[in-house]
């Protein structure tokens, strides 16, 4: 029977090729979605585990985390520099480090932070060291700049027609170890040059008089500038309360109870302090629905291949008539006419629903590599225990589809198909 089977589908090899194609594409769109949706998932709470507890100005709390955590390009509100000085001195916070973006140099975004931030954040370095000067910077793994390359700050992109600052020009000091977030891509710099290059601060941590926070500084603009700015200055990290605003601050809590307790004393006045894993379950809840979409639009499209795959297979038993009634007549029972046609039919849609498990699998490590080298977050493409079910049921059907063809040629009657 094996044999026989394999000699048919060489004879109708156009078909069969049809067939299989079909059944893998519509497989393969719904693989796509489920491993796409599903690596998206896991790469965005990966790196959103690197940060426990994010506080900034009131404001949008989503906002706040795309901005801070995956360094998504956005103006924030600053929030006092007050409350950086609390945070250094709460005894339980284990590091807080302030940030300030605004600027870039080459599609990579420049963060102001600190030597705290820059040594905790991928656990060491793969070459050189941190910065001690406010000339120097640190480059996340991704960065595609030499150690002792210079980065001329931009505020803004050049997309938008950003100007680029020429009161200093830092001189990359180290290479971090790679991450699998958004700051694989960021140039980090000292917090305070970035201050002074925005006209916000004499020293490392006064502010200048007369500056609105409100409008100037690190995520805002800034192009009024004011006093000489010493590369070889010594970055000093005492922060004191007069120090500039800020539109986030990383924090470091000593316990999980101490993260509790900051989280709720800072979500009042004119501070929010959020948990980015909570930010991200909002966003699943949303990107949830989108997934319900994309598989009913794919399940649509599995549905109009297997009605395609029946017209097929009825014109199909059709045309082989002639051959059905000729192994009849030869003696063939109807259970070896109904084996033959099953058999067949339920190979080329395994076939085809095997390749759709590949192509969907190699489609979403596409769109994963691109999207991650865009963002910097590491998208882990994977199968998990589910798709098993996914295959099981995918089988079950074609066990049912090839059911349908096999029936017809059950039911045809040696004679009736010899005179046709």
């Amino acid at each position: 029977m094996i044999r026989f089977i394999l000699s048919d589908l060489r004879r109708l090899w156009a078909g069969s090729l049809v067939v299989v194609l079909l059944v893998a594409l519509a497989t393969a769109l719904g693989v796509c979605v489920v491993l796409q949706e599903r690596a998206l998932r896991l790469g965005s709470a990966r790196a959103a585990d690197k940060f426990d507890l994010v506080i900034g100005a009131g404001g949008s709390e989503t906002q706040l985390v795309l901005s801070s955590v995956f360094l998504q390009p956005s103006p924030l509100p600053l929030m006092p520099g007050d409350v950086l000085a609390r945070l250094a001195a709460d005894p339980r916070v284990g590091w807080a480090a302030p940030i300030g973006f605004g600027d870039s140099f080459s599609g990579y975004p420049i963060v102001g932070t600190t030597v705290t931030l820059a040594e905790n954040l991928s656990g060491g370095f793969a070459e050189g060291k941190v910065f001690a000067r406010e000339g120097e910077a640190v480059i996340g793994s991704a960065v595609k700049l030499p150690l002792g390359g210079e980065v001329k700050p931009m505020h803004g992109s050049a997309e938008e027609g950003g100007e680029t600052h020429t009161e200093l020009v830092y001189h990359v000091a180290g290479r971090l170890r790679p991450t699998g977030t958004a700051w694989d891509r960021a140039i980090l710099v000292p917090i305070q040059a970035v201050w002074h290059i925005h006209g916000l601060g004499a020293k490392a941590h006064e502010a200048e008089v007369g500056h609105d926070h409100e409008h100037e500084g690190a995520g805002h603009d800034a192009h009024e500038h004011h006093g000489e700015i010493d590369p070889d200055a010594v970055i000093d990290e005492k922060w004191a309360a007069d120090a500039p605003g800020l539109p986030a601050i990383l924090v470091k809590p000593k316990t999980i109870a101490d993260a509790y307790k900051l989280r709720q004393e800072y979500r009042s006045g004119n501070t929010v302090a959020v948990f980015p894993g909570e930010v991200l379950t909002n966003l699943y809840g949303t990107l949830g629905d989108a997934k319900q979409i994309l598989v009913a639009v794919a399940a649509g499209a599995q549905a109009l291949v297997a009605a395609s795959l029946v017209l097929v297979t009825v014109i199909h038993i059709g045309q082989r008539r002639r051959q059905i009634g000729a192994l009849r007549a030869f003696g063939a029972p109807r259970g070896a006419i109904f084996g033959i046609v099953w058999l067949e039919f339920f190979f080329l849609v395994a076939v085809g629903i095997g390749l759709g498990f590949t192509f969907g699998y190699a489609a979403a490590l596409i769109l994963s590599g691109m999207f991650s080298q865009t963002s910097g977050i590491a998208m882990p493409v994977g199968f998990a225990r589910e798709d098993a079910g996914l295959a099981a049921l995918l089988l079950a059907f074609a066990t049912i589809l090839a059911a349908l063809p096999a029936v017809l040629a059950y039911r045809q009657s040696p004679a009736q198909a010899l005179r046709a």
